[in-house]
């Protein structure tokens, strides 16, 4: 099945903030060929997130920020959380551009390559969001400190990390946000090709 086997019958906006939410309307098909009674849902609008994962193949290590997180807060978890860089894409701008940009802002490091990793829905059944998921090369020689826009409330620590040390966090379940998650269990898994790749060595 797909979009055209869903009928939309009223959408409303319910709530504008920081972020919005819309309240649909809607009938969707069901798998014996009928149509569904009539669904009313809310769906949380946040935008559509680009977010990397820089690593350096000549040291073998990975940048990775902590930052506060209310959502971790309010859910009764430590709310000081170990992730990737991302962010929210502007209108008028590419996943790309916005992973170049906050790596800049959020970590201080220029990524000089990019991979794409993957794009996923973060919680389809009550949210919009979607993420464009990329690894970037990056010199960590000089990485480190405090970044972020404080008119956006953000205070971000920037760590440089071996990948080993990372990945050790991972299985500790020290890292419990599900973008950096998948990004280190691909980076696991494709490291040694991507680093030959970056480094022009042969195979």
């Amino acid at each position: 099945m797909n979009r055209d086997h869903v009928l939309l019958l009223e959408r409303d906006c319910v709530y504008q903030g920081r972020f919005r939410v819309e309240r649909y309307r809607l009938s969707y098909r069901l798998y014996d060929g009928r149509y569904s009674a009539e669904l009313s849902r809310e769906v949380f609008e946040r935008g559509h997130v680009g977010a990397v994962l820089p690593v350096d193949p000549v040291r073998d290590a990975v940048v990775l920020i902590e930052q506060f997180r209310v959502g971790a807060y309010v859910a009764g978890w430590q709310p000081w959380l170990v992730e990737c860089v991302a962010g929210i894409i502007e209108a008028g701008e590419t996943s790309e551009e916005l992973v170049r940009r906050e790596a800049r802002e959020e970590a201080g490091c220029v990524i000089t390559d990019l991979v794409p990793i993957m794009r996923f829905l973060t919680s389809p059944g009550a949210c919009s969001e979607t993420v464009a998921l990329y690894c970037g090369r990056v010199d960590s020689a000089k990485v480190g400190g405090l970044h972020g826009l404080a008119a956006e409330g953000e205070d971000i620590r920037v760590l440089a990390l071996p990948i080993v040390q990372a990945l050790e966090m991972l299985e500790q379940g020290l890292i419990v946000n599900a973008k950096t998650i998948i990004a280190l269990q691909w980076l696991e898994r494709h490291y040694a090709g991507l680093k030959r790749h970056w480094l022009g060595e042969a195979d």
